[in-house]
This record gives structure tokens, sequence and C-alpha cells, in this order.
């Protein structure tokens, strides 16, 4: 199994190929295919590759399903011995977003659709050591 930490609209997502996650709304149309090369970490069977702070070469593909609001929130302000109270609402904009596949160097590592080519041998990934002083 494979999976990624990416990053987007502020937040970070351990993401895999097949599912789907809500995520800030991103300005693209339904039915649309983007690309995230905010990765922070990829394991791939075992092996696993940490950016400083991004994954060189690293891209998610992902397809937006569909754009939605968020469940609401009630934010209530009161005061008090005041007779202050100020009760307001939100709902966030999301966007559902399908992971379809994750790569490295353009070589897919991980994907949703079985008929896509993945190589039975791992590919090499670099790790570069920090000196701990």
């Amino acid at each position: 199994m494979a999976y990624a930490i990416i990053e987007t609209g502020g937040k970070q997502l351990r993401v895999e190929p097949g599912r789907f996650y809500d995520v800030e709304r991103l300005a693209v149309d339904e039915d649309a295919s983007v690309t995230i090369d905010k990765v922070f970490f990829i394991d791939y069977d075992g092996e696993s590759s940490v950016g400083q702070p991004f994954v060189e070469g690293a891209t998610v593909e992902g397809t937006v399903l569909r754009h939605m609001r968020g469940r609401k929130i009630i934010v209530y302000k009161m005061r008090p011995k005041k007779k202050t109270r100020k009760k307001q609402g939100h709902r966030q904009e999301l966007t559902r977003l399908m992971i379809n596949s994750i790569s490295v160097g353009g070589e897919v590592l991980a994907s949703a659709d079985a008929s896509a080519p993945v190589s039975a041998e791992p590919p090499e990934l670099s790790f570069e050591e920090a000196s701990v002083e």
C-alpha cells in the first residue's frame, strides 16, 4: 500500500489512491484533473521518501468529484451581565477530491486504476541524511 502526505488549503492530509477526501475549495471545475506537487512524504511498500520540505519531482493526481459546503458551525459569543449576545453561523466551502495516482519523477508508484502500468520493482527513492548537531 502506498500513501503520501500532501498540503492543500493550508492543511496536511494523508492520501491514498482510490479514496476521496474533502479539502478546502479548489478553483477547478467539476470532473477536472488536479495535480498537487506539494508532497511532504511518500511511503511505497515500506520504502519512504521524506522531503525537505517537499519531495523532488513527486506529484499526486486527483479528480474533482463535486463542490459542496460543510456542516454548519454555530459561533455564539456572550458577555455575561452585559446583555450582549452574538450568534453567527458558518459553512465551509469544500471540494471532494478523488485521488487517482501517486508518482515520483514521472513514474507512477500507485494508482487507483488497476490497468495502469505499475512497475513490479519499486523505484529508487532518494534519501538525504540530515546531520544532527
